[in-house]
């Protein structure tokens, strides 16, 4: 009984220090309504009706309102590049899925290869960007988008090839979107990794871990 009472009172001692690792790791934790300043309250409610739809508690917002004057700026510049700009879906959700490739963003890459399949985008296209390759048979216009955005991310320059044919394809307009869509979602990756988020099932198969 001694024993069994002594084996208890340790599981007990184990499971505290669990607990409270587990605590420890959790970064921007979730929020509950009723903690919400007013400024977080309104940005909160901005981005609650469509087509956002969003809740504050998930990432990456519940990382963004921490800084409710930066929120709504990073918001307003979410909402043009994700539906505004010149490209089409099947492009824009092209760029993203590029960016959390090279973040190797899981939560990014779980939230927008349904929306880039969804866009028109052809499944095998995102597979090869998943395992890390030049795509085959891509759209001329993917090519140039592809090419572009690698140029930018691997290079750190842009050959006048490649600005040739983004241009062809997109005009200066076009570059911009291009441009700065990779860059915001340089900086959501950026905050989805900060913050340790991980997809919430798994619907959509994670990235593998590219050797450098």
């Amino acid at each position: 009984m001694k024993n069994l009472l002594a084996a208890g009172a340790l599981m007990a001692l184990i499971a505290v220090p669990a607990a409270s690792r587990a605590e420890d790791i959790t970064r921007f934790a979730p929020l509950k309504a009723e903690q919400l300043t007013p400024p977080q309250k309104a940005w909160a409610d901005e981005i609650a009706v469509p087509p956002r739809n969003a809740k504050f508690g998930n990432p990456p917002y519940r990382a963004y309102i921490r800084n409710p004057d930066l929120a709504p700026r990073l918001s307003a510049l979410s909402d043009y590049l994700r539906w505004n700009t010149s490209l089409p879906p099947r492009l824009s959700e092209l760029a993203i899925l590029i960016t959390a490739r090279e973040w190797t963003a899981q939560y990014e890459w779980f939230a927008h290869y349904p929306l880039a399949l969804k866009g028109g985008l052809d499944p095998k296209v995102a597979d090869a960007i998943a395992a890390g390759k030049r795509p085959d048979a891509m759209k001329d216009d993917e090519a140039a988008l592809y090419d572009l955005a690698t140029a930018l991310y691997r290079d750190r320059k842009v050959s006048d090839p490649v600005y040739k044919a983004a241009l062809e394809k997109f005009g200066e307009r076009g570059i911009m979107d291009i441009i700065g869509i990779i860059g915001y979602y340089d900086l959501v990756s950026m905050t989805l990794i900060t913050m340790q988020a991980e997809p919430p099932n798994d619907s959509v198969k994670p990235l593998p871990v590219l050797g450098k």
